[in-house]
């Protein structure tokens, strides 16, 4: 018999289709205009070889070998769930009395599922938080550095993060935009929480449509699609900082800069002007500067700058940009240049980031609350900046010093790890395994043999969404989507909150961690608190029933003509809507941040060399600059066992994109099989030749399952693609302490001998043990 389930994920709302007991289709939702093609690998996920299909521990740790003993080597010994669950409470009880609660981190960063109640990283901390408490993490890995600098500057990260200007105001009132590290179409396909509509491409278009004209600054040209006839401005990854001081200081000698809104609406203009004249240094910021650095003309930045000036603007910087030495620099820069203009606030003008990142960014959406597990206050209090995982590890008791404060770092025995994956996005992954090897136990909640799985002491298997019930919603999106749980779970997985409240009972809080709810009874408990809250909005949303049956609920869409312009009631009055900034305006230099005395970040933005960039030194040992980007074919490491991402991968291997006559200077062809290395690892790639990529710049995706050739070995090369083995472990700066992921130097050479299968989709070796 074939049933038809409503379902959700991050890369879309579909229909399952199931046939006895399993997945083997999907549809896409029906009022999706543009659905993609990732939901085709949804049937090869959750029937996956690689899935997990009962609790493991290590059995190094069964024997013992735990703090400094490298994983991912050991053999796994299956064991049953009452075994892992009095495991797991009596190593959570004797870390918590040794060592006390500040010993065990609650990582779970990641995007986990769709569903808003199974949300691992939620379900997960709640228990931790009960429980007595534990050391998180704030702000994420995709935008850290924009997280911690943008409330200085502008007073919100609603800049970063939406509710920004919408496409309906820029295809109304905006004639240009200047996209920093472009507009990537791959990045509409996905959308935190799930999305009805896929909006994004359409959106664009309609704006193309009207008379936008869009400038894709970056040094892929396919950072933009064709049809939006964007003009092409390459530039060396890193030095986009340099290209908008010179655009300031070719707006500064044509005279166009604002000087009502610099005097009325900004603080720190006599500061930043005479940094770009070159008065404060001795170096103007001219376009002939920059040139120089960031291999784009003169004539060019000039260009475009006054072209700016001329026209109805909007600027925009990829989330990309900040994750990079000295990430923060073109964030500041930009909301200085859009300042300089007289921009912000103006209909369908100004300045915001992630337009190219990710879906919804920008989607014309009424606003209307969302569904959410309630959350619990840690009572520790203690978190470090999310991409300082590995300093964490290797520095217990030394001070990390972070956005104005002073974090004494833990020493950690108990890593907890549910929905994400550190040995995807994390970066300098032989450094981080090191590292890892120092805590006691680490646990792991996963469906599949990820390599974060493989490289844990106690493995529990986890459900996927199609295996349970629950709701999908984005504050992105205008559809609540009922995830109907489509097949029994697989084997003997069982969903995170079950899992955690039988550990919970062990340790004597389970009715406080439920609530005495069971899934059913959460699911209406959380929509009907939504249905109160939208109805607070003037939006009456169905009972729970109706929603169920339908499969999902839609939010009135905005009548034709409104739009939303971000920041319009400040430039309206200023005095009357000062921002959240200690001035109320746009703070150009922040004393602030000028007091934090950081020599990495000062008090306006300025030009950094970067640390690895094609201008370093160390680009004659390392000539080419890697930039590692979000993949098309799946979702970070999410479907990367699934048919969509196998079919783009060259003999199994991750592609790196490459410029024809970079990989003839190598001797290489389309197809080749090459090792990409540098001085932290290397890994294996297969090259994919782009005539439209600069000279001198290589691109990997991220997400291809870490799989190194010697299992446990730190230095041993991943024969799969992860281009996190090369990319470099720092802080953007010390004030946003972000991944600096885009800085990386790299050398490509031809893989010479046999080449090592693939063998990260099939589970590790596992032998039984006595209990």
């Amino acid at each position: 018999m074939t049933e038809i389930k409503p379902h959700a994920a991050h890369w879309g709302y579909f229909d399952a289709v199931v046939e006895d007991g399993r997945v083997t289709g999907v549809r896409p939702f029906g009022r999706d205009p543009f659905p993609g093609s990732l939901i085709q690998a949804v049937p090869d996920a959750v029937h996956s070889a690689a899935r997990i299909d009962r609790p493991h521990v290590r059995k190094g740790w069964l024997e013992g070998r735990r703090r400094g003993h490298p994983r991912g080597g050991d053999a796994f010994v299956p064991v049953s769930w009452d075994r892992a669950t009095r495991l797991l409470a009596e190593e959570t009880a004797r870390i918590r009395a040794e060592h006390g609660p500040t010993a065990i981190y609650g990582g779970s960063y990641g995007w986990s599922s769709a569903g808003r109640y199974h949300h691992a990283k939620s379900q997960l901390q709640r228990f931790l938080g009960l429980g007595g408490g534990y050391t998180t993490s704030v702000n994420a890995y995709s935008y850290a550095t924009g997280q911690a600098l943008l409330p200085h500057l502008l007073g919100t990260n609603e800049v970063l993060l939406g509710r920004i200007t919408d496409w309906a105001a820029i295809a109304r009132h905006a004639r240009l935009m200047l996209c920093f590290g472009g507009l990537a179409a791959k990045n509409g396909m996905v959308t935190s929480g799930g999305a009805g509509q896929h909006a994004y491409l359409p959106l664009m278009r309609q704006a193309a449509a009207a008379g936008v004209r869009f400038v894709n600054i970056s040094p892929y040209k396919g950072d933009v699609e064709d049809e939006l006839g964007a003009e092409w401005v390459p530039i060396r990854p890193g030095t986009d900082a340099a290209m908008m001081l010179a655009m300031a200081h070719a707006i500064l000698a044509a005279g166009q800069e604002d000087r009502f809104y610099l005097a009325t609406h900004c603080v720190g203009w006599e500061k930043l002007r005479p940094y770009i004249t070159g008065e404060s240094d001795g170096t103007p910021k001219t376009p002939e500067w920059a040139a120089a650095i960031t291999g784009v003309p003169a004539a060019t930045i000039t260009r475009l700058a006054l072209e700016c000036a001329a026209k109805p603007c909007m600027l925009t910087a990829a989330w990309s940009l900040q994750r990079a030495d000295y990430g923060e620099q073109p964030y500041w820069m930009l909301v200085a240049l859009a300042a300089m203009l007289g921009r912000i606030g103006k209909p369908g003008q100004g300045v915001a980031f992630g337009y190219g990142s990710i879906n919804g960014m920008g989607t014309p959406r009424r606003e209307v609350p969302t569904v959410a597990t309630p959350t619990i206050r840690n009572p520790v209090g203690l978190y470090i900046p999310v991409a300082r995982v590995t300093e964490m590890l290797e520095r217990p008791g030394e001070v990390l010093h972070f956005n104005g404060n002073a974090i004494t770092l833990p020493d950690i025995r108990l890593i907890w790890w549910a929905g994400g994956n550190p040995f995807h996005h994390h970066q300098d992954l032989p450094r981080f395994l090191r590292a890892w090897s120092r805590a006691e136990t680490i646990v792991v909640q996963e469906p599949w043999w990820t390599a974060l799985a493989r490289h844990a002491d106690i493995v529990l298997p986890a459900t996927t969404t199609l295996e349970r019930n629950d709701i999908a919603c984005a504050n992105r999106d205008r559809f609540l989507r009922a995830m109907h749980q489509a097949i029994p779970p697989v084997a003997q997985a069982r969903n995170d909150v079950d899992m955690l409240a039988d550990i919970a009972e062990a340790l004597g809080y389970r009715d406080r961690f439920t609530e005495q709810r069971d899934e059913a009874a959460w699911l209406r408990y959380l929509y009907e608190r939504f249905r109160q809250a939208a109805a607070r909005t003037g939006f009456a949303a169905p009972g729970f029933e109706e929603f169920w049956a339908t499969g999902h609920v839609e939010v009135p869409d905005i009548a034709p003509g409104e739009d939303y312009t971000q920041f319009a009631e400040f430039a309206a009055d200023p005095e009357a809507n000062p921002l959240n900034t200690p001035s109320g305006k746009v703070e150009l230099f922040s004393e602030t941040i000028a007091g934090f005395n950081y020599a990495d970040c000062p008090g306006h933005p300025v030009w950094i060399p970067p640390r690895e960039w094609l201008g370093a030194a160390a680009a004659k040992t390392y000539p080419l600059h890697l930039l590692s980007f979000q993949p098309a074919t799946r979702l970070h490491g999410q479907l990367d066992t699934g048919r969509v991402a196998a079919a783009d991968k060259i003999q199994g291997r991750e592609p790196i994109l490459m410029h024809p006559q970079d990989a003839a200077t190598r001797g290489l062809a389309e197809g080749d099989i090459v090792r990409i290395f540098n001085a932290r690892g290397a890994c294996l790639g297969g090259v994919r030749l782009k005539p439209d990529i600069l000279p001198g710049v290589v691109a990997m995706a991220t997400g291809a399952w870490y799989d190194p050739l010697v299992p446990g070995d730190p230095d041993s090369i991943c024969v799969h693609g992860n281009p996190n083995v090369l990319t470099a472990d720092v802080g953007t700066s010390t004030l946003g302490q972000g991944p600096s992921a885009q800085s990386c130097l790299v050398q490509v050479e031809k893989w010479q001998g046999a080449l090592p299968p693939v063998t990260v989709h099939r589970p590790p070796r596992i032998e039984e043990h006595p209990a």
